[in-house]
């Protein structure tokens, strides 16, 4: 009889602990997903996951070891116009701290650390260019870009060149060197063609307001896109809308 007493309470437990933390869950998207909109962002209904197990000894504690934020189809018009597509923004805040009354809307919720990762399309930096024959593509672990150069009315040859992709005030910049030209003569008024050529693929693609307080920290070039890591420290969860 205390056994299955003891069975029943400590299934009822793990109901209650599952049901608290699937509550707390649906409550945290549904803000996320307003605090989207509120940026004149879109994507599908977030996916909120707070990790750790049990849930309700975190929320006494008034800590957590993380909440994954996931942003499927995630995008966002820049200041400039265009509109940056991910597949998935995911976003992991860790280090929450919180106080039980933070569950009735009062209090701070603090994250330590909040880190956000996204891959844009290769196709969508080459149209920030405005050049419509500029193609993008990863090769051992760095960005080229690649075209066709009229160097007359009758003769046209491909070129390429290694992208250099970096942060600058916020926005993803990127120049072109080490141009690759084969075939071609090597005379100045080819060269002044050539660098013209690239010069005019140079380009900056503004980052739109991310959710979180986020900023881009780091660029990987990947055979899929471009990885971008974006991050953000001592980020008040509930003054940022979620």
């Amino acid at each position: 009889m205390i056994l299955t007493l003891l069975v029943f309470l400590i299934v009822g437990v793990v109901v209650l602990d599952r049901f608290s933390n699937s509550y707390a869950e649906n409550v945290l998207a549904d803000k996320v997903a307003t605090e989207v909109a509120n940026q004149k962002a879109e994507s599908s209904r977030p996916v909120v996951t707070i990790a750790g197990v049990p849930f309700l000894t975190q929320v006494l504690a008034g800590k957590y070891e993380e909440i994954r934020i996931e942003l499927p189809d995630f995008k966002a018009q820049t200041g400039s116009g265009e509109t940056v597509r991910m597949d998935l923004l995911d976003i992991r805040a860790r280090d929450v701290k919180a106080p039980l009354s933070a569950l009735r809307g009062q209090g701070d919720v603090v994250a330590g650390t909040v880190t956000g990762t996204g891959t844009i399309d290769y196709r969508l930096l080459a149209d920030a260019t405005g050049q419509k024959d500029l193609k993008l593509t990863e090769k051992d672990g760095k960005l080229v870009g690649s075209g066709v150069l009229a160097i007359s009315q009758t003769q046209q040859v491909p070129v390429s060149a290694a992208a250099d992709v970096k942060v600058v005030d916020g926005k993803v910049q990127v120049r072109f060197s080490d141009v690759n030209t084969p075939g071609l003569p090597d005379n100045p008024l080819v060269r002044t063609q050539v660098n013209a050529f690239f010069a005019q693929m140079a380009f900056e693609l503004d980052v739109p307001k991310l959710p979180l307080n986020l900023v881009v920290q780091e660029l990987q070039p990947l055979p899929e896109g471009l990885r971008v890591t974006f991050g953000a420290s001592d980020v008040n969860l509930a003054a940022a809308g979620v």
